[in-house]
């Protein structure tokens, strides 16, 4: 589904992303885990077209796509649940919703069919579906943002930390739902400094320190690594 190619992203003078290469097949959950200013955030940014790429490449569905901006790669299956949720303020939940649809090829009925879906995922949002989305709990501001992105109808969801700024229930709630979405087949990367979440939802991960790939392999192996559990682990 996605392939990331000896990436390179510079911010200024300073280099993000080193030669990243990673790849995500179709209907797996991906998790990249890693300390705050490794790049995760910055990869995400790339793949969705918001950071330009200094060289390497990025392909999905075997198509390069390092050149095309944001709106396209949407078009082609991308979409993105932002760190810090983004909820934009002076709309309802549901308007928060279907923003993620403005589209002239969209009809309302399939529009309906797809807060249905949402709604089937976080029956919260169904109850505050006229409410004021950014007058959300945390909680469910999170599950707004899935909720947006997964209006678009991608093929690829890139979630950037979910659990950030969550109580520790709530983000476990959070990632029940994130793995019931990977159930349904729909590819997932997710980026998270919470590697014990990230790893229970995650067929793989790759761990990203200052900008580059250090470890990868399928997420049971990883859980029991030393150096992952003394460093993201606690233990």
């Amino acid at each position: 589904m996605l392939s990331c190619n000896d990436l390179v992203v510079a911010h200024g003078d300073i280099v993000a992303l080193q030669g990243v290469t990673l790849q995500v097949e179709a209907g797996e959950t991906v998790a990249l885990i890693g300390a705050n200013g490794a790049g995760k955030t910055t990869l995400l940014h790339a793949i969705s077209g918001l950071n330009r790429v200094a060289s390497g490449d990025i392909r999905l569905e075997q198509r390069s796509i390092a050149g095309w901006p944001t709106d396209q790669r949407v078009a082609a299956g991308i979409a993105q649940a932002p760190e810090g949720r983004r909820i934009f303020p002076g709309l309802s939940v549901e308007e928060n919703l279907t923003l993620a649809t403005v589209s002239w090829r969209r009809w309302r009925q399939s529009i309906a069919a797809d807060l249905d879906r949402v709604f089937g995922l976080f029956p919260r949002l169904k109850e505050r579906r006229r409410q004021l989305g950014w007058s959300l709990s945390g909680g469910e501001q999170q599950m707004l943002a899935i909720g947006r992105a997964l209006m678009a109808r991608p093929k690829l969801l890139l979630l950037d930390e979910p659990s950030l700024g969550l109580a520790p229930r709530l983000a476990e709630e959070v990632y029940e739902q994130v793995r019931c979405i990977g159930e349904t087949g729909l590819t997932i990367l997710v980026v998270e400094q919470n590697t014990v979440l990230a790893l229970s939802v995650a067929d793989r991960a790759y761990v990203l320190e200052t900008g580059r790939i250090v470890l990868e392999g399928p997420a049971g192996e990883l859980k029991h690594n030393a150096r992952v559990r003394e460093a993201y682990l606690g233990r």
